[in-house]
């Protein structure tokens, strides 16, 4: 399977799918890339646009803007359309006008004949995420958010920055919605081999309460990104490319996905943002973490935040 030239379709190429579809090209991931829009001239244009940087890219990509019949043998489909986060708007205030777009959206993919696995991006993330699985009707492990993937690569960005170390030797998580009932696992947290609040031991210019300014501002970036330059794009695209490549190379690696809750952490019908293992055929497992005392009555006000949303709204997910 490995050997099949890999597809991804991108639904929507404003600036997150736009910034999404660079990277990939710069990371040389799928063999093919189409781009699809309600702006056809836009899509035709980043297309063109993509296709003159090929002779600088690492692989070969056959890349072009296409329509929804181009989802039929697509390996991935990528959903970054719908309204866009404004200045003072929580992502949870998009329900309802996100939803009934990507209703739109996700009937003309299946109408194609798509068996593959949806990537959702657009926001509310875990709302839309569990739209999208039951509008297209495809397995829970095939249908997988965004999640808290780019809050938790925020999160290890400040904490590296902070320790002075690479980002990429930290371990930590934030789970839960993707909004403002996330929370970070600093039970579980750790840099290298060592537990965080060891690493607060080491000198004492680190403080146990600077943890949760850091936390905080991982978790307000995107208003502070909205405020200053109207949206966040480039991180959450390569969040998406990372999520792609661990799609296609079968990698089974572990990131912090919106995948359904089943009975794990003592929720189910709900997609939010847990660590899980993603794999060539979606999610294969849903890592279950330890947490502590305060941080499962967090993470159980979470579930409860995106459930009484979905209940609260019109929205018909039929």
């Amino acid at each position: 399977m490995l050997n099949k030239v890999s597809k991804v379709v991108l639904i929507g190429t404003g600036a997150v799918g736009a910034s999404y579809a660079f990277a990939l090209l710069n990371q040389g991931i799928p063999g093919q890339l189409v781009l699809i829009d309600m702006n056809k001239d836009k899509s035709e244009g980043d297309a063109m646009d993509l296709n003159h940087g090929l002779p600088f890219a690492p692989a070969r990509m056959k890349i072009w803007y296409g329509d929804y019949s181009d989802c039929k043998d697509a390996d991935i489909v990528v959903i970054t359309a719908g309204a866009a986060q404004k200045p003072g708007e929580t992502r949870l205030d998009l329900v309802e006008k996100n939803t009934k777009i990507m209703k739109n959206i996700v009937e003309q993919v299946m109408e194609s004949g798509f068996n593959g696995i949806f990537i959702v991006a657009s926001n509310p993330v875990d709302i839309l995420t569990y739209a999208t699985w039951k509008f297209s009707g495809l397995p829970k492990e095939r249908v997988i958010g965004s999640g808290t993937i780019l809050d938790t690569a925020r999160l290890r960005y400040l904490l590296g920055h902070y320790f002075n170390v690479d980002a990429r030797n930290v371990h930590a998580y934030i789970i839960g919605e993707h909004g403002d009932t996330e929370l970070p696992v600093w039970s579980s947290a750790g840099i290298g081999t060592i537990p965080i609040f060891d690493w607060l031991r080491k000198s004492s210019d680190y403080k146990i309460d600077d943890l949760n300014k850091i936390f905080v501002d991982a978790r307000d970036a995107a208003y502070q990104i909205i405020e200053k330059k109207g949206a966040t794009y480039y991180g959450i695209a390569m969040a998406l490319v990372r999520l792609t490549k661990a799609i296609l190379h079968d990698e089974h690696s572990i990131l912090t996905v919106s995948t359904y809750l089943d009975g794990e952490y003592g929720h189910e019908n709900v997609f939010i943002g847990v660590p899980a293992i993603v794999t060539r055929n979606g999610i294969s497992d849903v890592i279950k973490m330890e947490l502590d005392a305060t941080e499962k009555k967090k993470f159980n006000h979470s579930v409860e935040v995106l459930k009484e949303t979905m209940n609260n709204s019109s929205i018909s997910l039929t």
